[in-house]
This record gives C-alpha cells, sequence and structure tokens, in this order.
C-alpha cells in the first residue's frame, strides 16, 4: 500500500491553503496557520489536524486505519 505524505490542509478560521508533508509515523495535534496564526486542533473524534482540515489523512490512519 502507497501512503501519501502531502496533504493541502484548509484553515476552518480564514481559509487558507497550504500544502504540507505529513511525518510518516505520527499525528499532528497542532497546527498553526500561515494565514491568520490561528493555532488548530483535531476535530472531536479525529487523531490529528490532517484528519480533521487536510485532503489526505495522515499516514497512521491510511497505513493501519486507526488512529495513533
Amino acid at each position: 500500500m502507497n501512503v501519501i505524505l502531502e496533504s493541502k490542509i484548509k484553515c476552518p478560521n480564514c481559509g487558507f491553503e497550504k500544502n504540507e508533508i505529513m511525518p510518516e509515523n505520527a499525528c499532528e495535534h497542532f497546527y498553526l496557520c500561515s494565514g491568520c496564526g490561528k493555532i488548530l486542533t483535531p476535530l472531536e473524534g479525529d487523531c490529528c489536524v490532517f484528519c480533521s482540515y487536510g485532503t489526505v489523512k495522515c499516514p497512521p490512519i491510511q497505513k493501519e486505519n486507526k488512529c495513533c
């Protein structure tokens, strides 16, 4: 199975979008928006900001279909 490491994350506050490389073996719980400076945290039920706001789920979810 090929794991996709790039995801476009979109800030729900200002709409700013940015392509980011995700860590292969960890979830990111905080993300600083380059557009408005807001710190994003995962939505309830998600393990990381990429699962909540990204175009691609984080690598641990892609590999195992479960949270870190």
